[in-house]
This record gives structure tokens, sequence and C-alpha cells, in this order.
């Protein structure tokens, strides 16, 4: 891989993030139970920490429309910043590990393994970080009507609806990670992660680690949560996570970049 860079831009070209994805989902693969659990509880927290500081953004503001929910994408980037920048393992980033599977790089069941670690450290660390606000009682004031009312719309949608957003939304979520590897510096880093967050935040999307934290703080809120309905949400938005991440952006980005020196 060369540094050659002819456009004049400071950053990698897409052929090259396609190998520095690759090559980085066969090291994600090989990190040990005990690592994989640890990255992905501070992922989990990392999340949890931007939808805390998006309800505290949409308290007393419409959470449907307007500039409110644009400055509500801005800061819950907070979390995929922490999570590439800090460094944790993050389920819906980590479907671009499809890359290194289908090149067999990695074995399927290695894949499902990581997938499995850190879906289970992302949930473990969301709903710790939600216990967390709870014993600050800032869950007992006004952000607590504004927890209540995000949950409750979750719960609200379709099966359809949920596996379609978090299509949408996954796919940006690693194209917001592909843009990462894309930067040479932090700086660079932070950009490329905040736009397409800050859109998929405002068009209203689902991302399944955002819903570990933000349906138990809803509950710990106030809002009548049970678990069917839940597990339900988790379940059809971590589907079209998987479908949006994997298949939308890594075996897209693969087929064009990456299929010819494989084969």
């Amino acid at each position: 891989m060369t540094d050659s860079n002819p456009t004049g831009l400071d950053a990698y070209k897409p052929a090259q993030i396609a190998e520095l994805v690759e090559t980085a989902g066969v090291a994600k693969a090989h990190l040990t139970i005990g690592q994989t659990l640890t990255l992905a509880i501070l992922a989990g927290v990392f999340i949890g920490f931007g939808g805390a500081a998006y309800t505290i953004v949409m308290t007393g503001a419409d959470p449907g429309f307007g500039p409110a929910r644009f400055l509500g994408g801005v800061v819950f980037s907070l979390g995929l910043i922490l999570v590439v920048v800090g460094g944790a393992e993050l389920f819906t980033g980590n479907a671009l590990m499809t890359i290194a599977a289908v090149d067999r790089r990695i074995s399927t069941m290695a894949l499902l393994r990581n997938w499995g670690l850190v879906y289970l450290g992302n949930l473990i660390g969301a709903i710790a970080l939600a216990q967390a606000f709870a014993l600050t009682g800032l869950l007992d004031g006004p952000m607590a009507a504004t927890a209540s009312a995000i949950a409750s719309s979750k719960l609200d949608l379709t099966a359809s609806q949920a596996f379609t957003r978090g299509i949408l939304c996954n796919a940006l979520v690693c194209l917001a990670v592909w843009l990462s590897f894309a930067a040479r510096s932090v700086v660079g880093k932070v950009t490329a992660i905040l736009w397409p967050i800050s859109c998929f935040v405002l068009l209203g999307l689902e991302h399944s680690v955002a819903n570990m934290y933000l349906l138990p703080q809803g509950a710990m809120s106030g809002a009548e949560i049970g678990f069917r309905a839940a597990f339900g949400n988790l379940f059809w938005v971590t589907v079209g996570n998987i479908v949006g991440g994997a298949g939308g952006v890594a075996l897209a980005y693969r087929f064009a970049y990456l299929r010819n020196s494989s084969e």
C-alpha cells in the first residue's frame, strides 16, 4: 500500500481504506475474550454518553423536527468519536469486519464470535450507564419526560419501520467509520464522523447500541417499557443494522476495491 496521493488531499484513497478496514477486521477477530468484552463495555458507555447528551439537548425542544434535532445529532456524535479515537469495540461499526470474512482472512465463526461478545459488552455498558444516570437524580427532572418520550417513540415503530431505519442508520454509521479510516489526523477523524452521525440522528434512524441505552433510560425515567416490546425493537433494529452495515457498505466497497486482488 503506497502513500502517494496525486489528488493533493491529505487522506487515504478509497482502495487504501478498504485494505485498512480489512486489516483492522483481522486484528479485531484476534482479540482475547477479555479484551473484546472490556472494549465493548467501554463502547456501550461511550454511545450512552452520546445518548444522554442528546436527551439533554432535546429537553424543552420539539423532539421530531427542527434545528434542535440537528444539534442533538452533533452532540450524539461524541459516542462514535470516543469509540474511534479512544479505541473501543462497537457492534454496529464491526459490521465492516464482513470484508475480512468474505476474503477468508478470518473465519465466519471468528466473525460471529466477535459480534456476539461485542453485542453483549455494548449492552452491559449501555445499561450500566443508564443506571448511573438514574442514581445522579438527573432523570427525576425535566430530562425524565424527554427520556420517556424518546423511548416510547421507539416502541411505537412497527417491525418493518425499525428494520428499515436500522438499515439506513448503520449505512451512515459504517460510512462514518469508513471515512475515519481515510483521515490521517484526529481532527480529520472527528470531522469525518460528525456529519454522517448527525445526519442519522436528524433523520430519526435507529441504532441498536444507542437503543440499548435510550430504552433503559426511558424505563428508569418512568416510561412503561415491557421486556417483550424492548426486545422486539432491538431485534429488528439489530438485523437492520447488520444488513445496512455488512451488506450496504462493507460488501459494496469490498466488491469495488478488493474483489480483483482477492481473486
